[in-house]
């Protein structure tokens, strides 16, 4: 899939799909997001509560967002996994206002409401969904 395919299902609505990070010492976590966005080839923006995985982007800053889109049968769906690393943590200022604001356009002042920071990471890596080799 190149960069600008997964850019159109990476940025479909309605979606979801799951970020998986670690902290330092390798514990895993992964959690289901809507928000993030391919902003364009080399770039992935989210916004990001105070949770599990905003304390293990503090400490590792390496990520895998899967996105997927299910088909008629499983060799019918689409998706990648797109592996990140995060450049830009903000909790305040332009960046973070800008997120805060798409956020509650897509998904309401509640969802907003729960943000605590806004990540901008580069791309780093993109492998297919399932990957036989």
């Amino acid at each position: 899939m190149d960069r600008q395919e997964l850019m159109t299902l990476f940025n479909k609505y309605p979606r979801i799909g799951t970020l998986s990070t670690s902290n330092k010492e390798g514990d895993v976590n992964v959690a289901v997001f809507g928000s993030p966005q391919m902003v364009d080839e080399d770039t992935v923006v989210m916004a990001i509560g105070q949770n599990r995985s905003y304390r293990n982007l503090q400490r590792n800053p390496k990520a895998v967002f899967i996105v997927m889109e299910p088909g008629e049968t499983a060799k019918d769906w689409k998706g990648a996994r797109v592996y990140l690393q995060a450049v830009d943590v903000e909790t305040d200022g332009d960046f973070y206002s800008q997120i805060k604001k798409k956020l509650e356009k897509a998904a309401g002042k509640g969802a907003a409401d729960m943000v605590h920071a806004a990540v901008r990471f580069k791309i780093t890596e993109v492998r297919p969904i399932v990957d036989m080799g």
